[in-house]
């Protein structure tokens, strides 16, 4: 398995980037790893790549340290994206094959496959710089699977995806994890993550606040009820323990099950039309904004 144990990193004057970061992720298995913007994802990541080096800590696969021979077997793909804009389609993907020490047959059908499987055939003669996002994104996972690598780490590699891109990217990435690939991405979009994430890691100001498979964290989260009025009179929830958010003119309260509920409907009933109420588990979402709380 891949193991990241005990990441510490402090940049030049003094801002602690991570304290202690470390989770493992087996094989076959997709890891989802989020947190804020400047939690540590990216530097976690970039240490995993050796583009850092940490202070303290270290990372090792199947039990062998990470060093250079072991980082060409790791595909990655960096939330900077790093694509030659003049370049075309197919000559990218085959150059980025060479690079990891393809020969030219090889990077060749390499590309050909990954250009069909990622739905690029028609734009396989392109210039980057000519492709939507989304199709830049696809080019990139691309670069990242040339080489048939061991590991996949990907930095936010579903941002500014339409849904039929989304779609795409993921069909291959859950071929691969299917072949034994552990899988480790960073991601703000928590449906997602739950979606498709055997396990999940959450890291906040540097430290790992909750880390476990999807289910478990769910499951020790407990269950909650979950209200959703429209047009709500203000202050209508007042006295209730629960945390209230409000969306255009839907509020929604969750309150921890157990709780007098029907004390609950009938104030919620008193105050707007009562579109949504019952018991259900916390969802990613839930579970994330407590834990960076």
């Amino acid at each position: 398995m891949l193991e990241i144990t005990g990441l510490r990193k402090q940049f030049p004057g003094g801002k602690v980037a991570l304290d202690g970061v470390g989770f493992e992720v087996r094989p076959g298995e997709m890891y989802g790893f989020v947190g804020a913007n400047g939690a540590g994802k990216t530097t976690t990541m970039r240490i995993v790549m050796g583009v850092l080096q940490a202070d303290a800590g270290q990372v090792a696969w199947h039990g062998r340290v990470l060093d250079a021979e072991v980082r060409k077997r790791i595909g990655y793909m960096p939330e900077e994206r790093g694509l030659y804009q003049k370049m075309k389609v197919a000559e990218q993907i085959e150059y980025f094959g060479r690079l990891h020490g393809l020969s030219v047959a090889e990077a060749r059908k390499a590309s050909d496959d990954l250009i069909e499987r990622l739905g690029l055939t028609e734009r396989r003669g392109d210039e980057v710089e000519k492709l939507s996002l989304g199709n830049q994104q696809r080019v990139q996972l691309a670069v990242a699977l040339v080489h048939d690598p061991e590991v996949l780490i990907l930095d936010e590699p579903f941002s500014g995806l339409d849904p039929i891109a989304v779609d795409a990217l993921v069909t291959v990435l859950q071929a691969r994890a299917r072949g034994g690939v552990p899988v480790i991405f960073s991601s703000h979009q928590l449906e997602l993550v739950e979606r498709l994430c055997d396990s999940v890691g959450i890291v906040s100001a540097g430290r790992m606040v909750a880390t476990g498979p999807v289910e478990e964290l769910r499951n020790a989260a407990g269950s909650a009820l979950r209200v959703v009025v429209r047009g709500a009179a203000p202050g209508w929830a007042d006295g209730l323990e629960g945390r209230l958010s409000a969306d255009g003119d839907r509020e929604t309260l969750l309150v921890a099950a157990g709780g007098d509920d029907q004390e609950v409907l009938r104030r919620a009933m008193k105050a707007g039309r009562v579109e949504h109420f019952g018991v259900e588990r916390r969802s990613l979402t839930e579970i994330f904004k407590e834990a960076v709380a």
